[in-house]
């Protein structure tokens, strides 16, 4: 079992379409951080959404980050870990400022739950961030 796991991580790819839906398995997983923590800061830590947003944004950013370098992508285009680390979380800076955006724009100006504003958030935020992530930092 051990050797299985390992190999399915070792096992990288270049094909574009394989990663992007390995891109979607680990953007779930980050999601789920991302949602669960939005909805427990929000609901029983009593904080205000958009900066429950940004801090489960950021967990969830990591655990992207953490996967989508040890499984989905072949290669970084980038040697140094640190500055690959950083451009991918200023990529996902930009992706959580449209996120903020887009959630107070539908959820205080337009009157939407906080949750269905961040599922609509989530979906324009994937695309931007696999698209830039992929032409700018891994192969």
């Amino acid at each position: 079992m051990k050797q299985t796991i390992s190999r399915v991580f070792r096992d990288k790819t270049q094909n574009k379409y394989v990663q992007f839906f390995r891109y979607g398995f680990v953007s779930t997983l980050a999601l789920v951080v991302d949602f669960g923590g939005l909805v427990a800061l929000k609901q029983y830590g009593h904080i205000n959404y958009l900066v429950a947003a940004s801090i489960s944004f950021i967990a969830g950013l990591i655990v992207n980050y953490s996967l989508s370098r040890l499984w989905v992508f072949h290669s970084s285009k980038i040697e140094n870990v640190r500055y690959e680390f950083l451009l991918f979380s200023l990529i996902g800076l930009v992706g959580l400022g449209l996120t903020d955006l887009i959630l107070w724009v539908l959820t205080s100006g337009l009157g939407l739950y906080y949750v269905l504003s961040k599922a609509v958030a989530t979906v324009i935020v994937y695309f931007w961030n696999f698209g830039v992530r992929k032409r700018y930092v891994f192969n």
